[in-house]
């Protein structure tokens, strides 16, 4: 064989050696979908090994209804008993409300720990771990229910409908601060440190949950409140609670609770998912 063939073979090995080899990769369908219930799962996990983080909503509404109940009912309602049956319904919204709080302080902490940056060496969604934290945190909402409706049972409250109007009354308040958490995402998502998001979400709830008739029927309120309590979402949540476990009108009020949630969901998801991409 000559110098010039044995080049030419040469050559033409490196070149066959050189050339990539295409690997065929099979995309699952559902991926992002998959990727955040298993992330959701992890963070399900992590809260239940961690009860304290859990602290807050437990005792907060134990503490909030004794204290609105003792302090208050005498004056508004004539009797606490009377008041306990008009103002659990709506303090379930409060409670499950300052749960969603909770949401973006604990995302703030974790993105400033460094933990999201570990998500993205895996081969996931990129906005998986955002919602599958999201999910997670929808335990929030059900101890915090379970913790107000027992203490409510204590105290005397009596469901005046059925268990079904009244298990849609939670689910539809569970639904309604699952959406709105969004917004305390997106403040995670811009803002540095953890307690500044916790000082914008007090600022945004306080109005949202005693600007309503949460605590006095809206006829005692001055115009201008009552204005407000008609047009704010907080407000259609509460009444629609009520009317759910106590009776009353509940059409309206579950379409306003409902569109609200689309329109929350629809407008800050979005927003939220974009500032956390561009912040990991």
């Amino acid at each position: 064989m000559t110098q010039t063939s044995r080049l030419t073979d040469r050559e033409t090995s490196t070149t066959t050696m050189a050339r990539p080899v295409a690997v065929r990769t099979v995309e699952r369908p559902f991926g992002l979908v998959r990727h955040s219930l298993a992330l959701g799962r992890r963070s399900l996990i992590k809260t239940l090994r961690t009860p304290e983080q859990l602290l807050d909503v437990t005792l907060q509404p134990i503490i909030f209804t004794l204290l609105y109940v003792y302090l208050l009912g005498g004056a508004v309602a004539g009797s606490t008993h009377d008041y306990l049956q008009f103002l659990l319904p709506a303090i379930l919204v409060q409670t499950v409300l300052f749960g969603g709080m909770a949401t973006g302080v604990n995302l703030n902490t974790d993105i400033g720990k460094g933990v999201f940056d570990r998500f993205r060496s895996l081969p996931i969604g990129r906005s998986a771990p955002l919602i599958g934290s999201v999910m997670g945190d929808l335990i929030r909402y059900v101890v915090a229910t379970i913790s107000l409706m027992i203490t409510g049972s204590i105290m005397g409250f009596r469901i005046q409908t059925n268990p079904l109007s009244a298990l849609l009354a939670i689910v539809l308040t569970i639904v309604f601060a699952f959406c709105l958490s969004w917004v305390f995402v997106l403040v995670g998502m811009l803002v540095r440190e953890p307690g500044s998001v916790q000082g914008i979400a007090f600022l945004v709830l306080f109005p949202l949950t005693f600007g309503t008739s949460m605590i006095a029927p809206k006829e005692t309120l001055p115009g201008w409140l009552q204005t407000w309590v008609d047009i704010n979402p907080v407000s259609h949540a509460m009444e629609a609670s009520r009317a759910l476990m106590i009776g009353g009108p509940v059409g309206s009020h579950i379409t306003w609770s409902m569109a609200f949630s689309v329109l929350l969901l629809a407008v800050f998801a979005p927003l939220a998912v974009r500032a956390y991409r561009r912040r990991t």
